[in-house]
């Protein structure tokens, strides 16, 4: 049986976050992993990374529900305290308490207006309700081959509880 984080739809977005990351900051997303990785090596490595990778689709952060979550590795899913599969296909806000989410949303349209953004700092917001603050995050935007928008991504490597 196969995990859903190496599925051919993962395994695909996982290139698409290397490629787009290196597209947006000419920086690896991973250390060491370079962007032409085969499929099953990419979603292994991002899955497996120290660093926290998110991503969702790219609806409107303004409708409702907003974006869903898409992409979720394993640091991810440790922090927010949740699984694969409750974790992809959740509307993104749900990351952030109510009061933190209209700040999301300025950040996202700003990252998406931009391409990718650097520094961003928040407050979110796990799955038993423990608030934590993200630090320095990078935001960038996800495009397919053809260069269409489909989605947006975050990285971050430091958080603590509050």
């Amino acid at each position: 049986m196969t995990a859903d984080w190496q599925s051919p739809a993962a395994q695909s977005l996982a290139l698409c976050l290397l490629q787009n990351h290196q597209r947006a900051f000419g920086t690896p997303l991973i250390a060491g992993l370079a962007v032409d990785s085969s499929p099953l090596l990419a979603a292994q490595e991002l899955f497996a990374a120290e660093v926290v990778v998110l991503a969702h689709d790219g609806a409107d952060p303004s409708s409702d529900p907003g974006p869903r979550l898409i992409y979720a590795n394993r640091a991810a899913l440790l922090l927010w305290q949740r699984p694969w599969e409750e974790m992809v296909g959740m509307p993104s806000g749900l990351t952030a308490e109510p009061a933190e989410r209209a700040s999301r949303r300025q950040a996202l349209v700003e990252a998406q207006a931009k391409e990718a953004i650097e520094g961003y700092n928040g407050i979110r917001i796990d799955s038993r309700g423990r608030r934590f603050a993200i630090e320095a995050a990078r935001l960038w935007s996800l495009r397919d081959n053809s260069g269409k928008p489909c989605g947006q991504a975050a990285r971050f490597s430091r958080w603590h509880w509050l």
